[in-house]
């Protein structure tokens, strides 16, 4: 463990979508505002798209963080695969009921009949669907148009982010009644050397660290190895940070970086 080195409180790289840890990028912080737009204003479908590793699940949980309880119901659903009417069971128990209804159109019943109640008591309901792109059950996307279209009044009973990688654009394109509902749609792509930079600064100043820990080079280099993804700037990175502890060296430079790749 290297912490007690460099003087840190926790790990700096660890991949665990931790809110405290995410950096707003300005690619991260345009996707931030369009989303949260789309949630506060009542929106039916939003989409948040983005490579593996780019930070897709801990943005969509520090927007939801940011909404008041009293004013929102949230429900997360990580790895969207079901079968039959699974999906609208699923729901409901995210959202904290039993499900009661025996079949699909009784639980599209029961659901809607819930949102209503939500609605009517001053509370929004939000789902969040993460990792979207591994559904493969059309009656799925056929349930999100069916919800989509609960407009009693001028918001959606229901507010869906889908949230997945590049693949997700061309499968909702597939349900062009589904794809027509999304008023929102946000890419977030890799960092550039600069927000490289500034990412590695973020996560160590948030992890306790006051001095800069990686020399330039070893900055450029780590963005070089990573391709400027979250994820693998934090592999990168955190076995540079084991590797300059093990050598004794006060700060990690170019030639741990290259080391280590």
């Amino acid at each position: 463990m290297y912490l007690d080195y460099w003087k840190l409180k926790e790990k700096p790289f660890d991949n665990t979508p931790d809110r405290r840890f995410l950096y707003r990028s300005p690619n991260h912080e345009e996707a931030w505002g369009k989303l949260l737009w789309a949630i506060t204003g009542g929106k039916a479908c939003a989409m948040l798209s983005g490579e593996y590793g780019c930070g897709k699940t801990v943005l969509m949980r520090a927007i939801a963080a940011q909404l008041e309880p009293s004013k929102f119901n949230v429900a997360l659903i990580n790895y969207p695969l079901f079968e039959g009417d699974g999906f609208l069971r699923d729901i409901l128990v995210q959202f904290g009921h039993s499900p009661r209804g025996e079949d699909r159109a009784g639980l599209f019943r029961e659901l809607s009949q819930r949102l209503t109640e939500a609605s009517r008591s001053g509370k929004r309901s939000l789902l969040i669907i993460d990792e979207a792109q591994v559904v493969d059950e059309p009656q799925v996307f056929d349930d999100l148009r069916l919800l989509a279209d609960l407009h009693p009044e001028a918001e959606a009973l229901l507010s869906v982010v889908l949230v997945g990688q590049p693949e997700l654009r061309e499968l909702v394109g597939r349900y062009p009644l589904l794809e027509q509902q999304i008023s929102v749609r946000c890419h977030l792509h890799r960092f550039d050397l600069k927000n490289t930079a500034r990412y590695v600064s973020h996560r160590l100043l948030v992890a306790g660290s006051q001095t800069g820990l990686f020399s330039q080079e070893a900055i450029e280099l780590v963005h070089r190895h990573s391709g400027g993804i979250p994820r693998r700037i934090n592999n990168v990175a955190d076995l540079c940070l084991l590797e300059a502890c093990r050598r004794r060296v006060p700060v990690v430079g170019g030639e741990i970086v290259n080391y280590l790749h």
